[in-house]
């Protein structure tokens, strides 16, 4: 439901829908026809507004262009099959960004705003929202620093801002993985936990060199030694093994995943055991070696379930299993369920436009 906070509404004169073909999607290339935008100055969120879809202007000064104080978030609305439109989980992803937000020394953003902003934003770009299978309107929040100074500082001025963009699947087929092991992506007590800019810059250069040796992504693994593994390039990893849902523990290295939550809780609720514990590359290894039905996946907004078919440990690779009967399509076959209201929404996830 809305809340009571109200702000202006400027719509677009005309709509680009119509230019769009909604079987050919890009990720995140095609903006939806407006976006919502608010300034953080004098301690105070202010002007609060909506706005046909347009570039923003910003001092070259501007302190998120040298210290990096840029923090986003990433979630899905979906066609709900009586036509209705739902965002999933919003409330998880607005606890997620205001700590993402602390971490970082910028302003939280009330809830109320948030929720009002996301609310009128979709509603207005309902027609937006793809009605084909594996499609939905990814919805972008992100803050930056704007105060126009060359100073390592905490900035006091601020753009929030709320932008979204019709997407079909992430990934096409299953992935290619290689086990990190000179690269890291976080450190303990650093940011890894937290969705800022700087974390995906600098996962960039071991990313491209895998891709460069025929690999689609890394498996991260601790800055330590690099033996436990972390994430799978930008998701959450988790594994099937011996019928136990095991993933990495939430650390300061390792995003607190929405996606990852979700399937948490499925599979506890069909009574698949399940851990959250560390997993180390030579444990994973000697399953593999075994011949063990391994399954390997990544969990995430995005992708929401991206099955693993291979991973590269080293000088050995392995075959993981990614059959029809895999339980990891079963949880994105349940997701998928109950955002189009196939199924019932047991944990109160969708959020009704």
């Amino acid at each position: 439901m809305k809340t009571s906070l109200a702000f202006p509404i400027r719509q677009a004169t005309t709509s680009r829908r119509h230019q769009l073909d909604f079987e050919q999607l890009v990720f995140g290339k095609e903006p939806t026809d407006h976006l919502f935008i608010s300034e953080f100055a004098e301690g105070n969120w202010q002007n609060p507004r909506i706005e046909p879809f347009h570039d923003i202007r910003m001092s070259p000064f501007s302190l998120s262009l040298h210290y990096g104080q840029t923090v986003f978030e990433g979630m899905k609305a979906f066609r709900m099959n009586d036509g209705r439109v739902a965002i999933f989980r919003p409330d998880k992803h607005h606890e997620r960004f205001n700590r993402s937000l602390e971490r970082m020394c910028m302003p939280e953003v009330p809830y109320e705003l948030f929720m009002q902003a996301l609310h009128e934003l979709v509603d207005l770009e309902q027609a937006w929202v793809p009605e084909l299978p594996d499609a939905a309107l990814y919805i972008r929040p992100f803050m930056f620093a704007t105060e126009a100074r060359l100073g390592v500082k905490v900035s006091d001025e601020y753009i929030f801002m709320i932008v979204a963009t019709p997407v079909a699947q992430y990934y096409a087929k299953p992935l290619r993985l290689k086990v990190e092991l000179e690269f890291v992506r976080a450190a303990d007590g650093g940011t890894g936990s937290t969705k800022c800019g700087g974390n995906y810059g600098a996962a960039f250069y071991p990313a491209q060199k895998a891709r460069a040796e025929g690999f689609d992504q890394v498996l991260w693994t601790d800055s330590h030694k690099h033996e436990f593994i972390e994430e799978s390039g930008t998701m959450n990893v988790m594994f099937i093994i011996d019928d136990v849902l095991v993933t990495p523990p939430l650390t300061s290295t390792i995003l607190d995943g929405v996606t990852r939550d979700s399937i948490l809780t499925l599979a506890r609720q069909r009574g698949i055991a399940t851990e959250e514990r560390p997993m180390s590359r030579h444990e994973l290894q000697a399953a593999l070696r075994a011949g063990k039905r391994v399954e390997v996946f990544g969990a995430g907004t995005a992708a929401v379930v991206a099955p693993v078919e291979w991973i590269q440990i080293g000088a050995d690779g392995y075959s993981c299993y990614t059959g029809a009967d895999a339980v990891m399509f079963s949880f994105k076959k349940e997701l998928d369920a109950i955002r189009t209201g196939e199924r019932p929404d047991l944990f109160g996830w969708n959020y009704l436009v």
